[in-house]
């Protein structure tokens, strides 16, 4: 991808949303609510204070992310779907190895 967002804005990448409810019925696509999780495609360089100092993002390309509904703006790039967020519409990391350990743990 040929894009930089600037200052602390974010390109995320929706996750994959399920094609069938948890009782087997499959959903069509203009009934499946967006997923509200994504993972982190590319960040700007950081905002900048009063000084003018750069601070730089708690986020980096890679992170699985949760955020807000109606967080960002979709945009098409390169023939994909993505969006474009600030860092403080983005509530949390997820953490995948968290998650990972958990289902061990629960099929041993």
């Amino acid at each position: 991808m040929k894009f930089r967002p600037l200052h602390d804005r974010v390109v995320i990448r929706r996750a994959e949303s399920d094609t069938k409810s948890k009782g087997g019925i499959i959903i069509p696509d203009n009934a499946k609510e967006k997923p509200q999780e994504g993972e982190v495609i590319a960040v700007g360089p950081g905002a900048r204070d009063e000084s003018g100092a750069l601070i730089a993002l708690d986020v980096k390309a890679g992170d699985f992310i949760l955020f807000g509904k109606w967080s960002g703006t979709e945009v098409k790039l390169d023939g994909e779907d993505l969006l474009i967020m600030k860092e403080a519409d983005i509530m949390g990391i997820i953490d995948k190895t968290v998650e990972k350990t958990v289902a061990t743990k629960k099929a041993a």
